[in-house]
């Protein structure tokens, strides 16, 4: 009896350690992910807040986003240039990737052979690993000669004098300018954008396509009609993801856009975008007003990444509920 009883004595303290080292890591994990998913965030949103307060108090909101004034010299700075800049090359970004990017994720999920499906899977997602600068350098040294003297000339010949159209193929072709920087960011968002959807496309329960066709569907109609809107969500989840990859990149924008400060009025047109006027001029700022206005800058671009993020998250959410009901 005494020797149970001290076994008993073992067994709970043993269990009554266990479950206070289970309440330390617990508290210990909840606060690194409290600390990483909402702390962390609104701490450098304060910090971007705190040194941008001159440029809020002098410029204001509306102001400073109509602004295409960027003079360090008369301490006048506007983002309208860099806000647009970003946008547009973002735009068209996303115009040229998502076809390509839906096409693979319908072509790795529905017409590939299984042996086939891991080998390309793998070699689009290595695309991802690569350094954005090895894209600059690649984009500067081997596709802006290219766009130059073949490619844009080219577009020049056929598209310059269509009525509207020709517009934003007027100027001097140069490559170096806003159509070459959204070729390589397209190339760039490609793997992420089709990860995503095709992680979406796997996601449709077999029996919904197996019911299409058996009610004689072609496999054409099943990816039109079934899988792609039952997807939409985890899509438009995947092309905001993308988005925001997108605004954020710097080095290969930073080779290819020129660092115009001004808004393109042609796809031939240099140009620059927030992360680029971040990346070469942070050093330059030599007075309170002028750093300022550049982490106002920065608050602009960590907001709208965070609004997309959440909107992104959001819409893949809707897709795993509708995928559990």
């Amino acid at each position: 009896m005494e020797l149970e009883g001290v076994i008993e004595g073992k067994l709970s303290e043993v269990k009554n350690r266990g479950s206070l080292i289970e309440r330390v890591v617990k508290v210990f994990l909840g606060f690194w992910a409290l600390f990483v998913g909402l702390l962390f965030p609104l701490l450098i949103l304060f910090i971007l807040y705190y040194e941008a307060r001159l440029a809020i108090e002098k410029f204001g909101v509306i102001n400073f986003l109509k602004s295409t004034n960027w003079d360090p010299v008369a301490e006048d700075f506007g983002a309208a240039t860099m806000v647009f800049g970003t946008f547009i090359s973002t735009l068209l970004a996303i115009l040229m990737a998502a076809p390509i990017s839906i096409g693979i994720a319908i072509f790795i999920t529905e017409l590939a052979p299984k042996w086939f499906k891991p080998i390309i899977s793998t070699a689009i997602e290595l695309l991802a690993a690569i350094p954005s600068i090895i894209y600059g350098l690649w984009g500067f040294f081997i596709l802006t000669p290219i766009m130059a003297n073949k490619v844009e000339p080219w577009l020049q010949d056929k598209l310059g004098d269509v009525p509207i159209i020709g517009q934003l193929f007027s100027g001097i072709p140069t490559g170096v300018d806003v159509l070459t920087t959204s070729l390589v960011l397209s190339i760039m968002i490609i793997p992420f954008m089709s990860a995503v959807v095709r992680d979406s496309f796997e996601m449709v329960p077999s029996v919904m396509k197996e019911s299409a066709y058996a009610l004689g569907a072609t496999q054409w109609e099943v990816v039109r009609k079934v899988v792609i809107p039952y997807t939409a969500s985890g899509i438009a989840g995947g092309l905001i993801l993308s988005t925001g990859r997108a605004l954020g990149e710097t080095m290969a924008v930073t080779f290819l856009a020129g660092n115009n400060p001004q808004i393109p009025k042609s796809l031939f047109d240099s140009f620059t975008t927030i992360t680029v006027t971040l990346a070469n001029q942070f050093t330059e700022a030599d007075t309170d007003i002028y750093l300022s206005a550049l982490y106002y800058l920065s608050m602009f671009l960590f907001l709208i990444s965070l609004i997309l993020l959440s909107v992104a998250k959001y819409l893949v959410l809707r897709l795993e509920k509708r995928w559990k009901v």
